[in-house]
């Protein structure tokens, strides 16, 4: 445990040197105070709970932007390092592969995490300085919405760790990087969703829709945030979360599930592959 410690102090203080952790931290600020000020202008009209605005603006937000940022993190974490030759003067030292893995994984999240709360966490500063009379179960939603962001960033950083495991270059695992970014973010759900145009109004099977939803962890993550509570009203996902029999505890599993799957077959590539 010592070793995987020292590894992920490490990679934070190299993010620190790269500006990663200033440039994340600041970048997730000033958008969230944006959204922030942005999505509390109509509530005095229609009488809509602020936060549950911000919950539902963030999260949309976290889907685009955490997943890019933990990807951008990770993508050349062992392939950066064995074309720069560090990783081979790394692993002279008395360290295991699998120890290295899980040191920069947790350092990175450790990165991603730090500036997802300071970030969101502005906003919610400035909620509380301008709207005190918010209530207990808004701001439970709020830390449940922080806490999965950074869960869906663990995923990512993952997968970003699979991605650099498999190539030999910086720039292809780049490339793969991005890809990985629009089809979880973009292309899957323009899939489905033609899927379902192409149903002709038959509508999917609940069990069919959960598994749909299930693969793909930038959808469990907005069901997770926006398909229940208030929440659900203002994004519009109440239909498809009356519909699923997905629950918090199932959803939560599925993206715990999503880190540790990539995390452990980069463990095993990166065990076997020659330096």
């Amino acid at each position: 445990m010592k070793n995987i410690l020292i590894v992920a102090r490490k990679e934070i203080l190299e993010g620190l040197r790269n500006r990663w952790v200033l440039g994340a931290t600041l970048l997730l600020a000033a958008l969230a105070l944006t959204l922030t000020a942005l999505g509390s202008a109509p509530t005095g009209n229609v009488g809509v709970n602020q936060l549950d605005v911000v919950i539902v603006s963030l999260s949309s937000l976290t889907i685009f932007l955490v997943p890019l940022i933990a990807l951008l993190l990770s993508h050349d974490a062992i392939v950066g390092e064995m074309e720069r030759g560090t990783m081979q003067l790394l692993l002279s030292y008395p360290v295991g592969r699998n120890q290295v893995i899980l040191g920069k994984f947790f350092g990175h999240v450790a990165i991603l995490a730090f500036a997802t709360l300071c970030g969101y966490g502005a906003a919610a500063l400035a909620l509380a300085i301008t709207s005190p009379d918010i209530d207990a179960a808004s701001w439970r939603a709020f830390l449940a919405m922080i806490g999965s962001s950074v869960l869906l960033g663990a995923v990512f950083v993952a997968i970003g760790y699979l991605a650099s495991t498999i190539v030999s270059e910086r720039s292809t695992a780049g490339g793969i990087a991005i890809g990985i970014w629009l089809l979880f973010v973009l292309i899957y759900d323009m899939a489905l969703l033609g899927a379902l145009v192409a149903a002709a109004g038959h509508a999917l099977p609940s069990s069919l829709l959960d598994t749909f939803l299930l693969l793909n962890p930038t959808d469990v993550y907005r069901m997770l945030n926006l398909g229940s509570g208030d929440a659900s009203a203002l994004s519009g996902l109440g239909g498809v979360a009356k519909h699923s029999g997905l629950n918090a505890v199932l959803m939560i599993v599925a993206l715990v599930a999503w880190t540790i799957l990539p995390l452990a077959l980069a463990a095993v590539v990166f065990s076997r592959r020659e330096l």
